[in-house]
């Protein structure tokens, strides 16, 4: 599936302790993740039909004759401000998706929140990294108080989004606040259009509109872009002149507008800093960059089918690895042609291919001989949860023992079906010392005998004797869920990695706010996933 799908579909959590909060139907025990959502078909809406011409009622003409008031009485004028702007929320998933109420940001401090979410660390977490996802893309109000908060806000929720690779959305959300008219917003949505190669929309923006920067590369790469190439070259040569950009920058511009002049020329080094719009004139003069050093928004180039197909795995490899990719992108990618070499990768697609030809058999031995060596591919990758989500569907009813016996019920415990899957769970079956609690865990209980491990104790505990953080709750209450929350997830990354204080609080405030399914998805994903910090 194509990085442009995005584009055509932006238009389209136990009892609730705090209502306000969430809507407990949101919290399904197969739920989407927003990612995937995104991603279904925009349902068809049937428009009502015009009426017939027998239906119509007959219109009264109106007499060709000069209106006579009934009254001296001066009329009554209502005015208003013209420059006073309606405020909207800004979002590409509706609450009834989400179940989060639009004003979860709405007693939030704009300028703070931004650096909330500007802070907040790499979660290394997929179920930390789902709701992350849903309070960027959900619908909200902007936050009250200056005249600019939503502009910041979406500012804040886009550059989040475009760390974390989920370039198309970000694009989705930018466009639909307005960056089309918009100087705060133009020039973030005119380098996020140059990774997915859709450059020409912003540009043709700027043509109708050019105070809309003050960035001089811009101006002069959709001037050149547009064929005003006398506006390009004079641009370029005041920007020159009065060095307004670094001397990187303008090396690459200077080939990309006289091509003719460097066709012998040596290739030019790699810049020390790198923007989206150096990387698109770098690929525009033939010296593309490779993505596997810069930031994880530049993978995103590497989906597009003119990148090889290695490249393609490796992006979507990265992507897929914090969730800003649906999982049967990858799954589609592994499976699309036979591949050419060994090791590496290679024997991550041979393996995947494998086990995926033994399902379409329906045999059970089959599976069993090549189920491990996919997981033990899937684990290396760190992309179990994707490859779970995937496949455990199929896996169901298929008789397996031993070491596949146990990695399908692991699969089954990290897919969104955990809980049938805990509840069918064979009492002979051994997952490990941690057996009973992910049991437990898994229908929202703590097991029966608390764990002697630190984390294992504290995720027993959270299910049993929750302790959530109060000043979180009390900031739910004040229309600033999202604040709790980001805050919330903060805690939850330190607590995946040791500090049990902290799991135990993010998992009982998640809880508390109504997010179960979140929870219990964090707690067997810790216990699940062999991460180190």
């Amino acid at each position: 599936m194509s990085g442009h799908v995005w584009m055509g579909l932006r238009a389209s959590v136990i009892g609730i302790i705090i209502p306000f909060a969430c809507s407990a139907h949101a919290e399904s025990r197969t739920p989407l993740s927003v990612i995937d959502w995104l991603n279904k078909p925009t349902p068809q809406i049937a428009l009502p039909r015009a009426p017939s011409p027998q239906s119509k009622k007959p219109t009264t003409v109106p007499l060709d004759e000069p209106a006579v008031t009934e009254s001296g009485t001066a009329p009554k004028i209502t005015t208003s401000p013209l420059a006073t702007g309606i405020a909207h929320n800004v979002g590409l998933v509706p609450p009834a998706v989400t179940g989060i109420k639009p004003d979860l940001w709405s007693g939030s401090d704009a300028a703070h929140i931004a650096r909330q979410i500007k802070s907040l660390p790499e979660l290394d977490l997929p179920a930390g990294n789902a709701l992350l996802f849903t309070l960027l893309l959900t619908e909200a109000s902007p936050p009250t108080g200056a005249a600019n908060a939503q502009d910041t806000l979406t500012l804040a929720r886009v550059e989040k989004l475009e760390s974390l690779g989920a370039v198309d959305p970000a694009l989705a959300l930018i466009e639909q606040a307005g960056a089309q008219t918009s100087r705060t917003l133009f020039d973030v949505w005119s380098q996020l259009s140059m990774l997915v190669g859709t450059e020409d929309t912003p540009c043709g923006a700027l043509s109708r509109a050019p105070y809309l920067t003050q960035d001089a590369a811009i101006k002069i790469f959709c001037a050149a872009r547009g064929g005003d190439w006398d506006t390009a070259m004079l641009t370029f040569g005041s920007a020159k002149a009065l060095s307004l950009m670094p001397r990187e920058k303008l090396n690459v511009l200077d080939r990309f507008l006289n091509p003719d002049l460097f066709d012998d020329a040596r290739a030019l080094p790699t810049p020390r800093k790198i923007d989206p719009l150096t990387f698109r004139l770098f690929e525009t003069i033939g010296e593309p960059l490779s993505t596997s050093p810069l930031p994880r928004a530049y993978a995103v180039a590497d989906l597009r089918d003119v990148a090889g197909w290695k490249s393609q795995l490796e992006a979507a490899e990265r992507l897929t690895r914090v969730g800003a990719l649906p999982d049967n992108h990858l799954l589609g990618l592994y499976t699309d042609r036979k591949p050419a070499a060994s090791g590496g990768i290679w024997d991550r697609v041979r393996a995947v291919q494998r086990f995926d030809t033994a399902l379409s058999t329906g045999s059970a031995d089959a599976v069993a001989k090549t189920l491990p060596a996919a997981w033990r591919e899937m684990k290396a990758a760190q992309i179990e949860v994707s490859f779970a989500t995937s496949f455990q569907e199929r896996l169901e009813g298929l008789e397996l023992k031993g070491t596949s016996a146990v990695i399908k019920e692991r699969m089954g415990l990290l897919s969104p079906a955990y809980e049938t899957v805990a509840l069918a769970l064979k009492d002979d079956l051994d997952l490990g010392p941690n057996t009973a609690l992910l049991r437990a865990v898994a229908v929202g209980e703590g097991a029966s005998d608390a764990p002697t491990a630190a984390v294992p104790r504290a995720i027993h505990d959270a299910f049993t004797t929750p302790t959530p953080n109060t000043e979180l709750l009390e900031l739910a209450k004040s229309e600033r869920l999202g604040e709790a929350l980001i805050a919330t997830l903060g805690s939850l990354r330190d607590g995946a990695r040791g500090d049990t204080r902290a799991l135990r609080e993010a998992l009982s405030t998640l809880r508390a706010l109504g997010l179960e399914d979140t929870a219990r998805r964090a707690a067997l994903q810790i216990l699940l996933l062999e991460r180190t910090p």
